[in-house]
């Protein structure tokens, strides 16, 4: 979810290295018997935020040059954009922006949609092991909601290191893709494969991980791996960079250079709905 321009030929690399394209996957899993080192269950009053002591929430869009993307969200902290839904799910809502709002945009004088960003930096971080976040994703034209994770290391983007856990973009609504993005293989050189769900990505409940082992990457879904990375998939210099705490995102994008722009088909308000986030393993907290 990072200064990318992908194409249509997006995850070309990706399907070689790995020698399979898109994987089908069956249902939600039973959750893992594995005690984590952190849990997110979201419980709590209707419209309340998500708890300061783990998450930020990032604003804006101009200074972010259209988070790098030209997307059209403004990302605010206000309640209508990300809170408790009160039934144990936090909420993360894209939806037009009010009118006669003044929310500054990077390809246009104002930006026609709000939506939220929050991440765990600084605060909670994975080393090593697996984070699984259980959610259902919105669908539909324009809309890209993501969950992913950034390296901690200060080093900018790329070198930084990404791992995208699942992306489901615009008018493929049961497609799941899972990237890396490294030094040299970042935007549409990113470096993953994808899964298939048996119905769209808004209709249910799907388990999303990734177990991060020291040079070992394996993306899955309910319980299903579809992709595994290693330091010998990735192009010359081999510059692998995941050996570090990572952090993680969660954030609904709308338009930009992936999906294209929303129309009269998409959804309004767009609702990723997160049941619950769990780091097993080691790491930060």
């Amino acid at each position: 979810m990072h200064r990318r321009t992908r194409l249509a030929l997006l995850f070309a690399l990706g399907v070689l290295l790995s020698g399979c394209g898109s994987t089908p996957v069956a249902e939600d899993a039973s959750p893992s018997q594995e005690e984590p080192f952190w849990r997110a269950e979201f419980t709590g009053a209707a419209a309340t935020r998500p708890s300061e002591t783990s998450w930020n929430t990032e604003t804006g869009n101009k200074d972010a040059e259209g988070w790098g993307n030209h997307e059209l969200q403004y990302y605010t902290d206000d309640a209508a954009n990300s809170a408790l839904d009160g039934s144990g799910h936090l909420v993360i809502a894209a939806r037009p922006a009010p009118a006669g709002s003044d929310l500054p945009c990077y390809t246009r004088t104002r930006c026609p949609w709000t939506s939220a960003r929050l991440t765990t930096e600084g605060k909670v971080a994975l080393t090593r092991g697996r984070v699984e976040v259980r959610a259902k994703l919105p669908t539909g034209t324009g809309l890209l909601p993501a969950i992913w994770m950034l390296g901690d290391n200060g080093v900018e983007w790329p070198g930084q290191g990404e791992i995208d856990i699942c992306e489901v973009v615009g008018g493929e609504p049961r497609t799941v893709y899972g990237t890396a993005h490294g030094p040299t293989y970042y935007n549409e050189k990113g470096i993953g494969d994808s899964a298939t769900l048996p119905a769209d990505a808004s209709r249910a409940f799907h388990t999303y991980a990734v177990d991060k082992q020291p040079h070992r990457i394996t993306w899955s879904v309910d319980g299903e791996p579809y992709f595994t990375l290693t330091p010998s998939k990735l192009p010359a210099k081999r510059d692998w960079v995941f050996e570090q705490d990572m952090h993680l995102l969660l954030n609904v994008a709308v338009g930009g250079d992936w999906p294209g722009p929303p129309d009269a088909s998409t959804p309004s308000p767009a609702r990723m709905t997160i049941d619950y986030v769990r780091f097993y393993g080691e790491g930060r907290a």
